[in-house]
């Protein structure tokens, strides 16, 4: 009997040595990723630290206010409607004015408008607003344009090409930019873009970068475990301080994102950033890369780095 006890303490032992042994050199465990709940929720809050709040009184006359940064925001309060319901009495306001890439890239508001045929394609900014009014918690809409008013030093220079686009979100959560029939101007002697908006929303005084050089498209494959849903790629172009390309088609097959449309110039010399969350910091990779024919760039793990949203906007900010 003691010898069986014996043997049986053996087998134990055997056992657990196995086992160990397996957890300790088996395959590694894979890296834990976000979600993409936690992605969204992310950016979500980047932009809603962002997020000005004003409120005027709809009373039948022209009311405006102030943002942070001098933008002014004019209305004709006879022209608010809910369900095509004249407002009156007072009315919130939510207001965000983005003018530089860093922002852009940690709130997920890149520069694609849409082109004639289709294809998407990097635009320069002159400041993408965002404007939001409700009242009691109802949406109100607007029946008349309105005047935004932009100083052009937040962007350059005056720059009389410029249009205005409206913001639309894709299902992925991304927004893209369609041509306004909406007008822009420069004001004289004041420096400042005037605009006559016809939407609240997402709205952006933009042009299409000009580039003569022919174009390609470019792929970045990123680390086993990213996706367009918990996870980015854009590229910011070297001398343009107010552009973000973004990189919006993402197959899982191979892992990779593409700018699928051949809208990116070849002998352009960019930055190539990969972004996702790690808690609630950001964890990205940068990569000075120079565009070749259909380019594929590789993102490896061991060159993400993690960060906060002010030092990434910082580092994106300071790009050539």
């Amino acid at each position: 009997m003691k010898t069986l006890k014996n043997l049986l303490v053996l087998l134990v032992s055997i056992t657990t040595f196995i086992f160990t042994s397996c957890e300790k050199n088996g395959a590694p465990t894979p890296p834990t990723r976000p979600t993409a709940e936690e992605f969204t929720s992310v950016i979500q809050n980047t932009l809603n630290n962002r997020i000005q709040e004003f409120q005027i009184e709809a009373d039948g006359n022209w009311k405006s206010f102030t943002s942070e940064n001098g933008t002014i925001v004019a209305f004709n309060t006879s022209c608010l409607n809910i369900n095509q319901n004249t407002v009156t009495g007072p009315v919130d306001v939510e207001f965000i004015e983005i003018f530089d890439k860093g922002s852009m890239l940690v709130t997920n508001k890149p520069t694609m408008g849409i082109k004639p045929n289709g294809d998407k394609a990097i635009m320069d900014s002159g400041g993408e607003i965002y404007i939001n009014l409700t009242q009691n918690g109802e949406t109100v809409d607007i029946n008349c344009d309105y005047q935004i008013m932009v100083d052009v030093n937040l962007t350059g220079d005056e720059d009389t090409d410029m249009t205005l686009w409206e913001g639309e979100i894709d299902q992925n959560g991304n927004l893209f930019w369609n041509e306004s029939t909406g007008q822009i101007f420069i004001e004289p002697g004041t420096g400042q873009y005037g605009v006559f908006a016809r939407q609240f929303g997402w709205n952006n005084i933009d042009k299409f970068i000009n580039d003569p050089r022919p174009k390609t498209t470019i792929s970045v494959k990123v680390p086993e475990g990213y996706n367009i849903l918990n996870s980015g790629v854009n590229v910011s172009f070297d001398g343009e301080d107010t552009g973000l390309a973004q990189l919006d088609t993402f197959d899982a097959s191979t892992a990779m994102f593409s700018e699928h449309y051949g809208q990116i110039p070849i002998g352009l010399e960019c930055h190539v950033i990969f972004l996702t969350i790690e808690g609630n910091n950001y964890k990205y990779a940068i990569k000075p890369v120079t565009i070749s024919a259909n380019n594929v760039i590789t993102v490896n793990e061991s060159e993400l780095v993690s960060g906060t949203e002010q030092d990434l906007v910082q580092l994106i900010n300071n790009l050539p």
